[in-house]
């Protein structure tokens, strides 16, 4: 997911030229209807908002909210599969062959409800609990622009159809595994002429450039034994110490200020103050704006922890320690270009609606798609929110409908001329 729900800006955003005929297509049958459903449906959207987020979705384990997900999109009479990863795909009926516009969100949550009293909703609609915001607003704009939409004429007379996307496998070492099999050679995304993904809530931003990542598991493993009897026998615990800070040291005084960054979010070992460890570990999280300094990053860990060992054995009379690195996750990087068509059309369609969004890189499911040249954005889906991968996390919808009309006016865009031409009008 992106790393905050309002962050600054990395990449200056460029000027929107409207297209001939926005306003008009507002006003058309259809779109008009579909505006005029995300005022009449709040209380509706509210309610599945708050039912979707107690349904528990960790990594890994989504598959009773993807059910409940696909039981909603059959309600309102699209054509719901279950691909084997298990995202869930719905589509308008009869649509099997045709080109689409996808509209995606993850289910998957960092932390998940233990009971449903953990999700609360307040008089206000505000939702606190795990995973509101993230994924929850844009699960609750997946199905509110899909219930919209259905319960209107079509936006378009073309061949071109609303494809709505519930994806597994986006958080942590998910790796994007449910975006990575829809995008797979001669997949479903073949159909797909632009991916629009949502992700949190706030309108402030766009995700155009893909935020490359690699993630690395760090383990050393020895004989253990008693801190008394056995001291001087290889220490795990002490040589993934020393690796750490022999690479923080050395990271220190690498690149420059916000172009990359390295996290270790899980350290593990041992099992009591008295006993010498037979195993330690940690996980680590590279990322960067553009690959190279990635793998320059891990050419110095595998350094750190050469040396580390090195040193503990050195230290240790006897029983020795062994390590490994064991890669678990790589995210490529990507670039939607500046005169792409989806953006032109999101930017102009942000002029509309009085929206000031800034041009943003972060590490999303639009990752995948614009690493392989696909059209693809990652925007908020409206409202506010906070909190992000804590169990205080919180969604309030005020201003969801302006969220909703943008992603909406955006797809009819989409679907009305793909390749952008309407600029030229």
């Amino acid at each position: 997911m992106p790393p905050a729900f309002h962050r600054a800006s990395k990449t200056r955003g460029t000027a929107s030229t409207v297209p001939a005929g926005l306003a008009e297509l507002a006003e058309s049958s259809g779109v008009r209807e579909c505006l005029q459903w995300f005022g009449a449906g709040r209380q509706w959207l509210g309610e599945k908002h708050l039912e979707l987020c107690r349904i528990p979705a960790p990594t890994f384990l989504e598959q009773k909210r993807a059910e409940w997900m696909a039981g909603e999109f059959q309600q309102m009479g699209l054509e719901v599969s279950m691909d084997r990863a298990g995202n869930v795909i719905a589509v308008p009926p009869g649509e099997r062959n045709g080109p689409l516009i996808a509209l995606t969100g993850h289910l998957d949550t960092v932390l998940s409800p233990r009971r449903p009293e953990d999700v609360s909703s307040g008089p206000d609609g505000r939702l606190t609990g795990p995973g509101v915001a993230d994924n929850g607003a844009g699960l609750a704009a997946l199905l509110g622009v899909a219930r919209a939409v259905q319960s209107a004429p079509p936006l378009n007379d073309g061949p071109a159809r609303i494809a709505f996307v519930a994806t597994v496998g986006e958080e942590g070492e998910g790796n994007l595994s449910g975006m990575r099999f829809l995008c797979r050679p001669g997949g479903w995304a073949s159909r797909v002429q632009a991916f629009v993904v949502l992700d949190g809530p706030a309108t402030d931003h766009i995700t155009c450039h893909a935020l490359a990542s690699r993630r690395f598991e760090i383990s050393f493993a020895g004989p253990g034994g008693h801190s008394w009897s056995d001291y001087g026998v290889g220490n795990p615990v002490h040589a993934l110490s020393h690796a750490i800070t022999l690479f923080v040291d050395c990271r220190g005084s690498g690149g420059p200020a916000g172009r990359t960054s390295f996290n270790f979010g899980v350290i593990e070992g041992g099992v009591s103050i008295n006993s010498i460890p037979s195993h330690a570990r940690a996980k680590l999280d590279l990322r960067s704006e553009t690959p190279e300094p990635i793998d320059e990053m891990a050419a110095q860990l595998t350094d750190a922890v050469e040396q580390a060992l090195a040193t503990e054995n050195q230290r240790s009379p006897t029983a020795k320690v062994t390590a490994k690195i064991r890669e678990i996750g790589s995210r490529p990087g990507g670039r939607l270009a500046e005169d792409a068509a989806l953006l032109r059309y999101l930017r102009a369609v942000d002029a509309h609606l009085g929206i000031r969004a800034q041009l943003d890189c972060a590490s999303t499911d639009a990752n995948i798609p614009l690493s392989l040249g696909l059209p693809a954005v990652s925007i908020g889906a409206g409202g506010q929110g906070g909190g992000a991968h804590t169990p205080a996390e919180w969604y309030s919808p005020e201003g969801r409908d302006l969220g909703l009309k943008r992603i909406l006016l955006t797809l009819a865009l989409l679907l009305r001329d793909p390749d952008g031409t309407a600029f030229d009008r």
